[in-house]
């Protein structure tokens, strides 16, 4: 198996599940002791002075702590805008300090964004609806009294503390826990947006890298990656399987399912636990396992060529219009095991497409197409397939 360095390492002394059953008097010691319990205040803050202080680059990271794809446009933008004018509550941003006096968005982003861009002249208002009149303002440009009225309007945060936890380990799980359960924009965020927030770094760009070449890009029928391209192809930002970050989640799933024995908390969980411990991995990790993505999806394609993570139904005889995600799984793991084989695999690829077909008929529906995703389903799977190209190429 084919891990870098440090993955070799990372279920060292793995505790994994602890189930406990404390009686009361230590869970009543545990809630006195302040574990799983966070620090908060709560600040108002006129509007001006606000965007004054993120000019500070120290002060917010305005890079956004989730970066959710589909963003405001300068409608909806004009509809919060709009909210101050006429002094409707808008509901609180929620920061997390991760530094005294510096803070990261958890909720808010859009909002933040907007308020900073209006006071910049970053855009004209438009769509309003109680206000037409003011359609085609910048902020500049607005009436007096109504650019006054605005300047007295203020945002409120609730600021997570650094006090909330005692290690940077316990405040990770503390911020994906309140993280998750944020729901203010009255979207809930999918999985892989919470992930892409709370687990910056090294690992989590090499997804995006990786989900943006253009061998990823054909696969999964996506349009090749172009700077700015959120901002440019809003057909693109429309497409549910980009706008959910389901793209990068595929990556991540051929990364930790490659460690299938540690499998647990169900699908879902078990890519966060790998997530939060790939926050570790160092710049000859991140080489190492970009090149084992990329040279196994190479080889993939070119045995399966348009056919490459399709499903095939013996019922219709005829291969899926689309790749699947846990076709991928155990195509993707089960090539990436076999590199040093890459010619001969390559030689073989009309029987491995033959017996691709003979797997699907011989096998349960569902089998590779996720239907189950128990640790068994999941290991059957892949080591199906396994045995598959071992027959081929012993």
């Amino acid at each position: 198996m084919p891990f870098s360095p440090t993955e070799q390492f990372m279920w060292s002394n793995d505790p994994g599940e602890r189930v406990t059953h404390p009686d009361d008097r230590a869970i009543n010691e545990r809630y006195v002791r302040g574990e799983g319990r966070i620090v908060i205040e709560t600040n108002r803050e006129k509007l001006p002075g606000f965007v004054n202080q993120l000019k500070d680059t120290d002060y917010m990271d305005l890079r956004p702590f989730y970066q959710r794809r589909p963003r405001w446009d300068s409608r909806t933008q004009s509809l919060l805008i709009e909210s101050f004018i006429m002094n409707i509550p808008v509901p609180p941003v929620f920061l997390y300090e991760r530094d005294y006096n510096s803070y990261e968005v958890m909720d808010g982003q859009q909002r933040i964004t907007a308020i900073r861009d209006f006071y910049a002249n970053g855009f004209k208002l438009r769509g309003l609806e109680t206000w037409p009149e003011l359609n085609g303002r910048t902020y500049s440009t607005l009436p007096e009294k109504i650019r006054a009225g605005i300047d007295r309007r203020s945002i409120t945060s609730v600021v997570l503390l650094k006090e909330s936890t005692e290690s940077e380990e316990e405040a990770s799980l503390l911020r994906e826990t309140v993280f998750d359960r944020l729901n203010t924009g009255g979207i809930k965020l999918e999985r892989q947006e919470i992930r892409n927030a709370l687990y910056r770094g090294r690992f989590n760009d090499m997804l995006h890298e990786i989900s943006r070449t253009d061998d990823f890009r054909e696969v999964w029928g996506l349009p090749r990656w172009v700077e700015n391209e959120i901002e440019t192809n809003q057909a693109l930002v429309d497409e549910q399987f980009f706008a959910k970050m389901l793209d990068t989640e595929i990556v991540l799933r051929f990364f930790a399912l490659r460690h299938v024995e540690h499998y647990r908390r169900g699908m879902q969980g078990f890519l966060d636990l790998y997530m939060r411990r790939a926050t570790k991995f160092d710049k000859t990790d991140i080489d190492q396992l970009k090149d084992l993505y990329k040279n196994t999806l190479n080889l993939a394609k070119e045995v399966y060529n348009g056919l490459i993570f399709r499903p095939y139904s013996p019922d219709s005889a005829s291969w899926d219009a689309k790749p699947h995600r846990a076709f991928h799984d155990a195509v993707m793991i089960g090539f990436s095991e076999r590199l040093s084989d890459a010619e001969a695999i390559k030689q073989r690829a009309a029987q491995i497409v033959d017996e691709t077909k003979i797997l699907f008929q011989s096998n349960p529906r569902g089998t590779f197409t996720g239907q189950g995703n128990t640790k068994q389903d999941i290991k059957s799977r892949i080591n199906l397939f396994r045995q598959m190209l071992s027959n081929i190429v012993p």
